[in-house]
């Protein structure tokens, strides 16, 4: 899935749909498909916190993500005041998938989405919300039953241009917080599940069928899409 190491500038394009707002003025709410969800672009290398309270244990959070280098933006699913700091609670793009890990909240800067993704593995429909309204609807191919898309909540880990839009990824990779549980390195990485476009061989797999290596392959035009109004963050619910 994962291929050579593609051109950063692409990052912008995903902020460009996410809706800033100044930190300590911003109700935290969980994600959901009828508000979207709130996103911490990662300002400062920070350690994320498995607990508040108790042993020191988690994972180091850098400001840059591990394949690409584009700023880090997580998915937030609550907050909370704990020795008089606020936290916020992030869905971590590490093993096991749906990991999560408090960090300070002046270490992030936070931002919203009202986007909300579904991806329907036994239907193979992925679906894109907008406050709540679907906006697009379209086929996929999903994991095939040796190497299955993982289910779960997950999110955009990093919005990526192909050098080669004609090539098996198709034009955009939009890599997910999640990992396959069957490949622990494909490609070069680390097993990184996608949201990406089709091209060359890849075309050989109809839509609607069950033939990838864990990744959800979409038409290019839908994945262009997606990549000029997703953001990194967003939440992607996979459902069986």
């Amino acid at each position: 899935m994962q291929g050579i190491r593609l051109a950063i500038a692409a990052a912008a394009v995903a902020l460009l749909a996410l809706v800033a707002a100044p930190a300590g003025a911003q109700e935290i709410a969980p994600p959901s498909k009828a508000k979207g969800a709130t996103l911490a672009r990662v300002a400062a290398p920070t350690f994320a916190r498995s607990k508040l309270a108790g042993p020191r244990r988690g994972h180091s959070v850098s400001t840059q993500t591990s394949w690409s280098g584009q700023a880090q933006q997580l998915l937030v699913l609550a907050s909370e005041t704990w020795g008089g700091q606020e936290w916020v609670k992030l869905l971590l793009a590490v093993r096991p998938n749906g990991t999560s890990g408090w960090v300070p909240r002046d270490h992030v800067v936070l931002g919203r989405t009202p986007y909300w993704v579904e991806v329907g593995v036994g239907r193979r429909l992925v679906t894109v919300f907008r406050n709540g309204k679907s906006v697009r609807r379209f086929e996929a191919v999903v994991g095939k039953p040796s190497t299955p898309t993982p289910l779960g909540l997950a999110a955009i880990y990093e919005v990526t241009r192909q050098p080669n839009p004609g090539g098996f990824l198709g034009p955009w990779v939009l890599p997910l917080t999640s990992l396959s549980n069957v490949l622990k390195d494909f490609g070069g990485g680390p097993g990184r599940v996608a949201i990406h476009g089709r091209g060359g061989a890849s075309f050989n797999d109809p839509l609607g069928s069950a033939r990838s290596h864990g990744c959800i392959r979409v038409d290019n035009q839908h994945i262009s899409w997606m990549a000029s109004h997703v953001p990194a963050g967003a939440p992607v619910l996979v459902k069986g």
